[in-house]
């Protein structure tokens, strides 16, 4: 039987890092991997399409909570001031909740694309890198969306007396999913840390030393990348992050330790 013109050649695997993968493996894999990577995308997607009324009504929540506070003054319902915006916010939604649903295959493929430059005793990180990262971002994810209402109260807040709250769909949507998608990506941090532990680019103990300027920079980034800008928000991200600092040079600690248990040459160095 001919072989097909089409048929899509494998790259070959690497028994060690020592071995070397030409140029165009390296860019074969990398397209294997995009390809897989968009069509979970693009599933999860789909999935949120047609499961956009419980989602943005799951979304919608905290307005209606703050709704519920008379001072506020403010409508339950969604004001839609453009033609176009119920589109663009049904979009906004199925674009990054599909993002969001095909995050496991996507931690799966960047971890299965650094394997090959890896130790064999720094694969064996792969469930547990994958798991914490799904955790830790459903946590981020989780504490975004339970200090949305007191965030929102303190913008509001702003407006002053005789202000009504009547957030457009697309705006509000928008909001919610860029501070929860935030978050999601902040509570990484500490597997990131961890990551470059175990690959050696950095040591606990410098990560310790730096502990002042790593406090203050968390703070900068937190502020950077919270949509709102309030301070709560800030402050319910930034705290986090200076625990999961520490921790991930707790666990730095202990890996560093136990591989020096298992390799002498490196005890004894």
């Amino acid at each position: 039987m001919m072989p097909s013109r089409f048929a899509v050649k494998k790259v070959p695997p690497l028994s060690s890092p020592s071995d070397t993968m030409s140029l165009t493996d390296h860019l074969r894999e990398l397209r294997q991997r995009l390809v897989k990577t968009i069509l979970a995308v693009v599933i999860g997607m789909l999935v949120m399409l047609m499961t956009f009324d419980p989602v943005v009504r799951f979304l919608k929540r905290p307005y209606n909570q703050l709704c519920e506070i008379p001072k506020y003054n403010c409508s339950a319902q969604f004001g839609i001031i453009d033609p176009l915006a119920p589109l663009g916010a049904r979009m906004r939604v199925a674009g990054w909740g599909g993002l969001v649903l095909a995050l496991p295959v996507i931690l799966w493929q960047i971890w299965k694309f650094v394997v090959p430059a890896l130790h064999k005793k720094e694969k064996k990180y792969a469930l547990p890198f994958v798991l914490s990262s799904l955790i830790l971002f459903a946590m981020g994810a989780s504490i975004a969306y339970l200090t949305l209402e007191k965030a929102l109260e303190f913008l509001v807040g702003w407006a002053g007396p005789g202000s009504a709250a009547n957030f457009t769909i697309d705006k509000y949507l928008r909001l919610v999913t860029l501070m929860m998608l935030a978050f999601g990506i902040g509570f990484l941090f500490p597997v990131l840390l961890v990551f470059l532990q175990i690959v050696k680019a950095v040591k606990p103990k410098q990560l310790l030393v730096w502990w002042r300027q790593a406090i203050v920079v968390i703070v900068i980034v937190a502020a950077v990348i919270t949509p709102s800008g309030d301070p709560i928000s800030l402050f319910a991200l930034a705290v986090p992050m200076w625990i999961f600092y520490f921790a991930a040079i707790g666990i730095g600690h202990l890996i560093v330790r136990r591989s020096k248990a298992e390799d002498p040459a490196t005890s004894a160095a």
